[in-house]
């Protein structure tokens, strides 16, 4: 059975039970706990929290889900995946364990013919929680299951929660029987290779405290309803189903394999190192492509750091298996095709991943040429010193800093003769580890602010006023100083103000909250300075009492401030009229991965490869501004999400969007987004667009800024006003400044070229005098001279090559140190006769590099390099003096 049907009948199977299906959210979701959504729950979490209602009493989705973890054991096992699919089944105060076990029950056992996975009662075992009496009660009389085949587990494998205060519950762990050739006999609890588990229901029903009954401790109360939360893993069931021994030979990772050892040259399922990369191959490909179509792209920390990691250990296994040409583009259009089934916008966004992946392999391919370059280096100081061992720091170093692989340098260590402190490496890579730790535990305490809020979001939503309106009548429903709920506040207090209804927007979207006032006729007035959203229903009002006393319950009047607003729309609006400029310009892999706007400003983070040209920088400018000039009307409407898509409305990447959704339209087809908001009504009230620059944010991330309406005004003028001073300085008129300004650049060039044309003649004066100091040192001639200060590094290569030239075929041997900035940039120079004494120019900056604390290279010839000591110059000269005296006899 494929795994496209297996999907498709986990969701029929509960469709038919009556559950709702709900699409897989992005992996991106606003969560502060998490970098991937990483298990089926975890866009369902508000509902378990209590943050939020449930829209529908049960649920059902197969969610796609990432886990880096341990990113380093992928391929070393088969059963590791970073990417994988868990299918659930979610019950919200409505069924309990006996209908989760039923319905898992009979979806495992029905027959295929039927609908079901077909798999053999018989040889079906499961585990429950160690107090969990009623579901092992279910298991053997509801079910029928042997008593035997049902196995007690304590709290560290049968107990769920989220790993903080809240929400949890004991699990019934659902095995299947692979047989004796898998293991030992005996249950999960002997062997779990054998016994694999493919189903865990979790029965949510207690409250944990700050200790977690997955460690012994008991639950400090019970929950309100009962909840359910199952997750089947989907490619579990389809090595079970398809037959295979593990899940990278299952029909969605054994194609990428396949394609893998077409480039590379080498088959899988001959050598074990070989068949670990072959399945990081597999694993991270599939990984990357679902990322990169979530809207994540390469960087340095966070997601961005995550999806590098991914791709640069693809790169790196097919280089270690013998790649020689790039293989991104090929293995993710195996992905997209064999993905596609299930998620759809793969194939119709391959453009855009595929140029994501592509450019970050471009890029890593680079590293690994300079990392070469580096670990060169690094090996020939070791040896030059004596040692035979690469540091564990220096390993470190070329991993975390040039992004060089260890196994890398491993590879090229053992070729070299040298080995690498590997302990010293994994010790810094888990001193790394555990500061990654530690900021992540830090982040696990999000949730527990929100409990404050808990009653007002079970209360209904704020209503939200301000799309038609800037002034409104409210009621006061909550105040909060310093995450207390309090009656009333005063005069010099700062305050949440929550309020039934309010025309100040809240922070979402790019856009930056209103600031505003709330006052009443009584003489109270708060100043408004922030709003944020609480599980994205409420209004949360950021503000300071300025006069009088506010008291809940009170009516009172909230104003946006009009400037404000004005300013914030024009920048909102601005933000569509760029983005559409931009897919005009660009073409539509031009896709939005940021934005902020505020008054009179606004900024547009695209995914894009390489920097913008300076005619498409004014293409853009000029498509923005004709748009603000046609004074296209500004539509706005509510659909549903299918809708929208069809429409053609464009939607960020990693935002869950609900079913029903906003869409913003300037000029029809010109701009068509999904937003919530608020924009201008005419495109002409944007004013001039003018845009500031662009920019590099990250890999294949491009950043263009830009003011709008009168900040667009301000800034133009100042920019005439400089150029007007420019203008009367240079006594031409404005439009020949750039002529002049060149004109000026190129005699200053000239003038340069002419200054280092007399320097040089100088220094190569001075050949003569150095000659003339040579040193009769056994059968060779030596020049070793501290150079002039100021002498720049070429300049005394300039001048070693001269005074070499010079001695004919007497062997002569040319050192030249000199002095620049603190610095110390030194020439060797051997001469043909000098080099058939034995003596190599290379060799002999290693004889003096560590006095002046430098390093160098070259051939036997010439070699260059610099130091960072001068005081270590005479020291290293005597240096040169003693080595040569010990190869020219």
């Amino acid at each position: 059975m494929q795994t496209h049907e297996i999907r498709r009948r986990f969701l029929d199977h509960f469709l038919r039970a009556g559950h709702t299906e709900v699409p897989s959210a992005s992996l991106i979701l606003a969560d502060p706990n998490l970098l991937f959504v990483n298990a089926g729950m975890v866009q369902f979490k508000p509902y378990f929290l209590g943050q939020e209602a449930p829209p529908y009493p049960r649920a059902t989705s197969v969610q796609k889900c990432v886990r880096t973890g341990d990113i380093d054991e992928v391929g070393v096992t088969t059963r590791h995946n970073t990417f994988f699919q868990m299918a659930g089944n979610f019950s919200f105060g409505d069924y309990f364990k006996r209908d989760a076990i039923t319905l898992a029950w009979d979806l495992i056992t029905k027959p295929q013919d039927a609908g079901g996975y077909g798999f053999d009662p018989e040889r079906i075992w499961v585990t429950v929680y160690q107090d969990d009496l009623e579901a092992a009660e279910i298991w053997r009389r509801v079910v029928g299951l042997p008593e035997q085949r049902i196995q007690f587990r304590d709290g560290k494998d049968n107990y769920w929660d989220m790993g903080v205060p809240g929400p949890g519950g004991p699990c019934s762990e659902i095995y299947f029987d692979r047989g004796p050739e898998h293991g030992r006999d005996g249950g999960p609890v002997v062997d779990e290779d054998r016994y694999l588990e493919i189903w865990n229901l979790v029965f949510m029903q207690d409250v944990r405290g700050e200790l977690s009954p997955k460690q012994g401790h008991q639950p400090v109360g019970s929950l309100p309803k009962k909840n359910v939360d199952t997750g089947m893993g989907v490619e579990r069931i389809a090595l079970l189903l398809q037959g295979v021994d593990n899940v990278y030979e299952t029909d969605l990772l054994r194609p990428i394999i396949g394609r893998a050892e077409e480039l590379t040259g080498r088959s899988y399922g001959i050598r074990h190192e070989d068949d670990v990369r072959f399945r990081v191959i597999a694993d991270h490909a599939r990984s990357a492509a679902m990322l990169i179509s979530d809207g994540v792209n390469p960087g340095n920390d966070g997601r961005g750091y995550v999806l590098r990691r991914l791709l640069r250990r693809i790169v790196r296994s097919a280089r270690l298996l013998g790649a020689e040409k790039p293989v991104m583009g090929e293995l993710l259009r195996v992905v997209s095709e064999l993905m596609a089934p299930s998620y759809p916008e793969l194939a119709t966004d391959f453009r855009r991943i595929e140029t994501v992946a592509v450019g970050e392999e471009t890029a890593f391919l680079k590293t690994l040429n300079t990392g070469s370059t580096l670990f060169d280096n690094t090996a020939a100081t070791v040896k030059a010193s004596g040692g035979t061992t690469i540091s564990g720091s220096d390993a470190f170093t070329l991993h975390d800093t040039y992004g060089f692989p260890i196994d890398l340098t491993l590879e090229m260590a053992a070729e070299a003769g040298l080995s690498v402190d590997e302990d010293g490496f994994r010790s810094l890579m888990a001193e790394q580890r555990a500061r990654a730790k530690e900021d992540a535990q830090a982040r696990k305490h999000a949730h527990a602010d929100l409990t404050i809020y808990k009653e007002l979001v079970d209360r209904g939503a704020t209503e939200f006023t301000g799309f038609d309106e800037l002034t409104s009548e409210a009621t006061v429903l909550a105040l909060i100083t310093g995450g207390v709920r309090v009656p009333t506040a005063t005069a010099g207090q700062d305050v949440e103000v929550i309020l039934d209804r309010s025309p100040l927007y809240a922070e979402s979207g790019g856009q930056i909250a209103d600031r505003g006032s709330i006052t009443a006729s009584s003489g109270l007035r708060l100043q408004v300075r922030d709003v944020q959203k609480i599980a994205k229903k409420i209004w949360v009002h950021k503000a300071t009492v300025e006069s009088g006393q506010i008291t809940e319950g009170d009516a009172v009047l909230a104003q946006a401030d009009p400037s404000w607003r004005r300013g914030a729309t024009q920048g909102h609006s601005g933000t569509h009229m760029v983005h559409a400029a931009l897919r005009q310009v660009l073409g539509p892999n031009a896709v939005q991965a940021g934005s902020l706007n505020r008054p009179g400003y606004l900024r547009f983070d695209f995914n894009w490869q390489g920097q913008l040209s300076d005619q498409q920088k004014v293409d853009i400018e000029s498509v923005s501004n004709e748009a603000v000039g046609a004074d296209f009307p500004v539509n706005t409407f509510v659909t549903d999400l299918a809708e929208a898509r069809q429409m053609g409305a464009l939607a960020l990447f990693g935002e869950n969007y609900g079913n029903e959704v906003r869409v913003v339209e300037i000029g029809g087809p010109f701009s068509m987004e999904l937003c919530g908001g608020t924009h201008v009504q005419q495109s002409s009230q944007i004013g001039p667009i003018t845009v500031l620059g662009e920019s590099s944010v990250g890999s294949g991330v491009r950043r263009v800024e830009a003011f709008v309406g009168l900040d667009s005004y301000k800034y133009l003028a100042k920019e005439r006003a400089l150029l007007a001073g420019v203008s009367s300085m240079l006594k031409v008129p404005p439009q020949d400044v750039p002529s002049r300004v060149e004109q000026l650049v190129e005699r200053l060039k000239t003038a340069e070229k002419e200054l280092e044309r007399t320097k040089m003649a100088a220094v190569l004066s001075a050949a003569g005098e150095f000659v003339d100091a040579a040193e009769r040192i056994g059968r060779a001639l030596l020049v070793a001279i501290a150079a002039p200060e100021g002498v720049s590094g070429s300049d005394l290569r300039a001048l070693a090559t001269d005074i070499r030239s010079r001695f004919g075929a007497e062997p002569a041997v040319v050192v030249l140190l000199g002095k620049v900035d603190g610095k110390v940039p030194f020439v060797v120079a051997v001469n043909q006769p000098a080099q058939e004494l034995g003596i190599r120019a290379r060799e002999l900056v290693d004889s003096f590099g560590p006095s002046i604390a430098g390093r160098g290279g070259g051939k036997p010839e010439m070699a260059q390099g610099a130091g960072t000591n001068p005081s270590g110059i005479p020291a290293g000269l005597a240096a040169v003096r003693a080595r040569v005296a010990e190869l020219a006899g």
